[in-house]
């Protein structure tokens, strides 16, 4: 059996802040870490039926990009829960949940824009 050891390096500001996050894995092609402003990882824990999670974002992350990497996040979630379950009905409620939640976030900011 193969393994991969998956790192995740987050250096802290002093008031500890993630200041830099960047990872690693040994079966990646790259022979640098990568770089990231914001990270989301959950595990599902069958024992306690709970989901435990690690979510982590740099002090400069900014309001869009965090939009983007949810809207992206969502889809990518959707296309998961496709493969696991085959459930059209629930995984097409997701999309459009994850659309309708990125086309909120766009008017909100060209609201926010027309009064500057």
């Amino acid at each position: 059996m193969q393994q991969s050891t998956i790192t995740i390096d987050v250096q802290l500001d002093p008031d500890k802040v993630p200041a830099q996050i960047s990872w690693s894995a040994t079966a990646s092609t790259a022979e640098e870490a990568q770089k990231a402003k914001a990270m989301m990882l959950a595990f599902w824990d069958g024992a306690e039926k709970t989901a435990l999670r690690i979510d982590l974002w740099t002090k400069d992350m900014m309001v869009d990009e965090m939009a983007d990497f949810f809207y992206q996040t969502l889809l990518t979630m959707a296309d998961t829960y496709q493969r696991a379950t085959r459930n059209e009905e629930q995984v097409n409620d997701l999309r459009n949940f994850a659309k309708d939640f990125y086309k909120k976030f766009q008017e909100q900011q060209m609201k926010e824009n027309q009064l500057k």
